[in-house]
Formats: C-alpha cells, sequence, structure tokens
C-alpha cells in the first residue's frame, strides 16, 4: 500500500509541475520553414497559389494515399475549400481554405481541423525572389493553444517544422527536375 501511495505522490507532483510550467508557455504558437528553389518567382507562385497542388508535395497529402478528398470552389482563389478525411489517426479529418492571395507574392490560408483534434490554425506560403531565377518560399503555420495543452508548443516547432521542410524539400525538387 505504501508503494502504491508513493507512485500516485510522485505522479501527483509531476502533473502539478506541468501544469503549472503550462502557466508559463505561451499560448500563441508559430512554426516557419523555408527554402530556396532555382526557379523563377512567378513560376513558383503560380504553382503555390493551387491549394489542390500541394496534394503533390505536402508531407501530409502523401501519408495517406487512400484518404478522402474533396474540393468545393475555385482553386487558386479566395474562399476555395480542400477538405480531407483519413481513417490514419496522423492525418485525420479537416479542412483548408484560401483566405487572401496577395497576386506574386503570398497565399494565406486558414486549416480547420477536426480530427484528431479540433483547431483552427493560421498559414501562409510566400515566395520572394532572390534573383530572376531563384525564389525563397517561406510556409508558416500559427494559431492558439490553450491552457494546459500549450505545453505542446514546447515541441511543436520541432513536430510540425519537420513536415513543413519535408514538404518544401519536395516541392523544390519537383521545379528543379524540370
Amino acid at each position: 500500500m505504501k508503494i502504491i501511495k508513493k507512485i500516485l505522490l510522485v505522479f501527483a507532483a509531476i502533473l502539478a509541475f506541468l501544469l503549472i510550467a503550462a502557466l508559463f508557455v505561451s499560448k500563441q504558437y508559430k512554426v516557419e520553414r523555408s527554402i530556396t528553389i532555382n526557379k523563377p518567382k512567378t513560376e513558383i507562385f503560380n504553382y503555390i497559389k493551387y491549394l489542390k497542388n500541394q496534394n503533390d508535395y505536402s508531407k501530409w497529402a502523401k501519408m495517406d494515399t487512400g484518404m478522402r478528398k474533396v474540393f468545393m470552389g475555385t482553386d487558386a482563389t479566395p474562399g476555395f475549400i480542400s477538405a480531407w478525411s483519413s481513417s490514419n489517426k496522423d492525418v485525420g479529418k479537416g479542412e483548408q481554405e484560401i483566405k487572401k492571395i496577395t497576386d506574386g507574392q503570398q497565399v494565406d490560408y486558414e486549416i480547420r481541423f477536426e480530427k484528431p483534434m479540433k483547431d483552427i490554425a493560421n498559414s501562409f506560403m510566400r515566395t520572394d525572389s532572390i534573383d530572376t531565377e531563384k525564389t525563397v518560399v517561406r510556409w508558416q503555420i500559427s494559431g492558439h493553444m490553450p491552457y494546459p495543452t500549450n505545453l505542446v508548443g514546447l515541441f511543436l516547432d520541432k513536430m510540425i517544422g519537420g513536415d513543413l521542410q519535408t514538404g518544401l524539400e519536395n516541392l523544390k525538387k519537383l521545379h528543379e527536375a524540370n
């Protein structure tokens, strides 16, 4: 019985420590990665502005080739929605909507996750010219995590950042192969 009490006490202390630590962790998160692609900015932007094209380079789109996808509206315009549903718990269910396009420069999205958790995140992809044949592409996801789940924010950059980088590397390979 004393062992069980000690185990419960240790568990309670760890839980209390985590809950207290979460009070000091930001509830806002932002994860961003970038890559340089040896192609003109116009070519890259005119490709990434089509949300359907993310199926060709996004790590998340490639995690379940059998996922159900539904598209609503006119791609490459505000209001276009790409929805997905997967039995793979790492992919889940949700939708992404183009909210704004700054022509030749940036596409802003809202991502609405339903499963495995409910959340809304903001995202953008931005292109900037280095010179006439080189483009920097930045991909960012940001949002808000309520207490105490904001503690996950300490690990979010590593968790999501690698997936963003993989997507950007896939985008680079796709364009530089031509």
